[in-house]
């Protein structure tokens, strides 16, 4: 078991999307996560250095980050931490720190996003129960009208909770 973490950062590239022997697709991507510190004599923040961690996302996972994720973008990821010892060319060793992903997405605080809910067996282009769980999730201010969050939301899930807002 590895140990929980949460990387904010950007892609490097873009997502990878292969599928194992037995058909199980896998989602290798990279993402620099800048760290910044504030200085305790000046108060101002300082980037303090850069922190690369490779990331694999399983099954849906992996279809949903390939389909929607692109280098540069700035990103959430959640998951499992693991420490990885590797021998280097010279001979010398190396880690790597390795994040098993249980859910990845783009960071709002820098761009807007339009989800796309799909059937419990995932991937782009599946269909659940529900025919309307398709359509896009905007927020009110994206879809032009209202002044709360719900307004003029349409309900992706069918749960019928914006109705009447706040949440």
């Amino acid at each position: 078991m590895g140990v929980p973490i949460t990387i904010v950062g950007n892609l490097t590239g873009d997502p990878e999307l292969r599928s194992t022997p037995s058909g199980a697709a896998v989602a290798s991507f990279s993402v620099a996560v800048n760290e910044r510190r504030r200085n305790a004599q000046t108060q101002e923040w300082e980037d303090t250095g850069t922190s690369y961690y490779r990331v694999e996302a399983w099954r849906s996972l992996a279809e949903n980050v390939a389909a929607s994720l692109r280098r540069g973008m700035a990103v959430v990821v959640t998951g499992e931490q693991s420490i990885e010892v590797y021998e280097r060319k010279d001979g010398g060793t190396g880690t790597s720190v390795r994040v098993r992903a249980q859910s990845a997405g783009p960071d709002l605080r820098y761009a807007t996003a339009v989800v796309q809910r799909h059937g419990r067996q995932g991937g782009p282009g599946a269909r659940g129960a529900n025919p309307g769980a398709e359509a896009g999730f905007r927020t009110g201010v994206e879809a032009g009208s209202g002044s709360g969050p719900a307004a003029g939301v349409e309900d992706p899930w069918g749960t019928g909770r914006l109705e009447g807002a706040p949440f």
